[in-house]
């Protein structure tokens, strides 16, 4: 039998997306902010719309793949695909999935899409607002755990604890993702620069978190276009491959109610080791990392569970300066991430990764050969996919 992998059969051949709006703020309806970003992916591909056959996302879309078809003329509709939970998890997974699509023959062009309205909607960020509460939620609601910054910030004050880990290691994150915002002209923070002092003086939204600690939440869309290898070498951009993806969770990650056996962890402790083994490489061959920020505390677990420090480690490394574009160990986040350039539930940190295997990143790192894009930390299912250059094939 022969090797079951991904590895180059697929390519990334266009992105696209739409300007990013503050929460509630965005000129049009969710579905038209799709059309908007998945239509400047094919430009930016050089394809006509028409020529797309599938359609892949995740956490909930809204967005139906049979309207989209409808709406964009497409000539059929062969693939529709929607991750299956873990919010912004999904986000390396549903180009896992359109990758798989593409590589199996059940689709010949899909696109990854996400889109969010969130004033046309409800916004992602709240606690619930129902009258009633049962299941796990009826285990915290009452003692006042409602949002997932309460949620998460249990792990995370774990983990720190366990392993030594200081403030200043989050804040180093939030740091690095401002700070290449502010290079970008795309990022909701642009032109809004955040230093030490500003960080410490922001108010606790839930310890450890400060508020420059918390995602954005947003408005707007974004899109890739997914292609065989082979056709990517004849459109207009330069192919970005897909080395790997991978996701889930490890043994009973979803026990109700935080009785998972590992409890501080971002769920990447099973998922991590198929990723590395999928792509052929290990973290210390990757150039460039998009590590999804729901909150920094997420960020530094992952990065952690994909091997590129020891929990032990985590003071020294995570320092502005490793973390920057130009000159750092490990350049983070360099489009400013969820936390300064936009919330698009992850899928701008692929856009990020193909920009810069392509040359075009407004914080451009140089010399990259392996883009790597970590989604959804401390949700489950969670996924990690890596992009390659050609001369990593």
């Amino acid at each position: 039998m022969g090797v079951r992998t991904l590895r180059g059969k697929v390519a990334v051949a266009g992105i696209g997306e739409t300007t990013y709006y503050k929460h509630g703020k965005a000129p049009d309806a969710e579905f038209k902010l799709a059309l908007q970003a998945i239509l400047a992916a094919a430009q930016d591909a050089g394809i006509d719309p028409r020529e797309i056959d599938g359609f892949a996302s995740y956490s909930n879309d809204r967005n139906d793949p049979s309207r989209i078809a409808a709406a964009l003329g497409t000539r059929e509709l062969r693939f529709s695909n929607m991750q299956w939970g873990g919010g912004g998890g999904g986000g390396g997974a549903a180009v896992g999935n359109a990758a798989a699509a593409v590589a199996t023959g059940l689709a010949d062009c899909v696109v990854v899409f996400r889109a969010l309205a969130q004033g046309q909607f409800a916004r992602f960020g709240q606690g619930p607002q129902t009258k009633t509460i049962s299941g796990n939620k009826a285990y915290e609601a009452p003692y006042g755990m409602m949002s997932p910054g309460q949620q998460y910030a249990m792990k995370v004050m774990r983990f720190m604890h366990e392993h030594g880990v200081k403030q200043e290691a989050l804040r180093a994150i939030a740091l690095a993702s401002y700070h290449h915002a502010q290079a970008n002209p795309r990022a909701v923070m642009h032109g809004r620069p955040l230093d030490e002092a500003t960080y410490d003086a922001s108010r606790w939204i839930v310890e450890p978190f400060h508020l420059f600690d918390c995602c954005m939440e947003n408005d707007g869309a974004a899109a890739l276009i997914l292609v065989s290898a082979e056709r990517a070498k004849d459109l207009k951009q330069k192919p970005t491959y897909v080395l790997a993806s991978a996701g889930g969770s490890h043994h009973r990650c979803g026990a109700p109610s935080h009785n998972d056996p590992i409890y501080a962890t971002s769920n990447f402790t099973t998922v991590a080791p198929h990723l590395y083994d999928m792509a052929g490489i290990s973290a210390r061959d990757v150039d460039v990392l998009q590590c999804y920020e729901n909150f920094t505390g997420g960020v530094l677990m992952s990065l952690v569970e994909h091997g590129f420090f020891p929990a032990e480690a985590a003071n020294d490394f995570l320092k502005p300066e490793n973390l920057f574009a130009k000159g750092g160990k490990l350049p983070l986040n360099t489009s400013g991430g969820n936390l300064a350039e936009c919330y698009m539930h992850g899928l701008e940190l692929q856009i990020e990764a193909v920009r810069q295997l392509r040359g075009q990143s407004t914080s451009q790192v140089a010399d990259v050969d392996v883009s790597m894009v970590v989604a959804g930390p401390m949700v489950t299912p969670v996924s990690s996919c890596i992009f390659g250059s050609e001369a990593t094939l």
